[in-house]
């Protein structure tokens, strides 16, 4: 079994920062692709970034240029650096993570951290 657990959420004003952290743990071999979504009040989840094993990574539009995505491989780690804030970034934050265990890959959520943007 593998847990996920998110960190960094809260409350910002526009223009401002965070930082969010998910830490793997349990039974993992590796860790393929990390990514991390959002779900804002009334809208369906969309895919914010995602990092591949070998560093690769991509960005919604609406985020480029202002978020970070990155991985820390010995800690079974991601991260995703929140810059110039903007109250349309309001959401649940959730990473995602592709670990392969005993059994093969699988695909694992975690418990979702609040992010909000007002002033």
């Amino acid at each position: 079994q593998v847990q996920l657990v998110e960190s960094g959420g809260g409350l910002v004003q526009p223009g401002g920062s965070l930082g969010l952290s998910c830490a793997a743990s349990g039974s993992i071999f590796s860790i393929n692709t990390m990514a991390w979504y959002r779900r804002a009040p009334g809208k369906q989840r969309e895919l914010v970034a995602v990092i591949t094993s070998g560093g690769r990574t991509n960005y919604a539009d609406s985020v480029k240029g202002r978020f970070t995505i990155s991985r820390d491989n010995a800690k079974n780690t991601v991260y995703l650096q929140m810059n110039s804030l903007k109250p349309e970034d309001t959401a649940v934050y959730y990473c995602n993570v592709d670990v392969r265990g005993s059994s093969g890959y699988r695909n694992y959520w975690g418990q979702g951290t609040q992010v909000t943007v007002s002033s």
